[in-house]
């Protein structure tokens, strides 16, 4: 089992950069390709990034594309999150989740865990 846990999340205004991290321990986290997701008040849960286990293949949603960059440092079991130009439709709550596999890094419901989330804000 992994155990995952959030932290770098704020109030930041429109424009600005937050830096999300997603500290793992338990199971080898080198083993599974990773993922962030968000929700918004009143919205489903949606897709943001995710990297593969070695790193070398990263996918982006497209409302984040070329503005967020998914990173990971396996020998600190850490998954991050730069989040730059920041919109204040980007507020929401965002998850890390872990996955085996290479398949299906798209789908929330391919993952087997999950973190407690941390709020992101930003302001008009």
């Amino acid at each position: 089992q992994v155990q995952l846990v959030e932290s770098g999340g704020g109030l930041v205004q429109a424009g600005g950069s937050l830096r999300l991290s997603c500290a793992a321990s338990g199971d080898t986290f080198s083993r599974y390709a990773m993922g962030w997701f968000r929700q918004a008040p009143g919205k489903d849960r949606e897709f943001v990034a995710a990297i593969t286990w070695i790193g070398g293949i990263t996918m982006y949603a497209d409302s984040v594309k070329g503005r967020f960059t998914i990173s990971r440092d396996n020998a600190k079991n850490t998954l991050y999150l730069q989040m730059n130009s920041l919109k204040p439709e980007d507020t929401a709550v965002y998850y890390c989740a872990a996955k085996p596999g290479y398949s299906g890094l798209y789908y929330g419901e391919k993952y087997d865990y999950w973190g407690q989330g941390t709020q992101v804000t930003v302001s008009s």
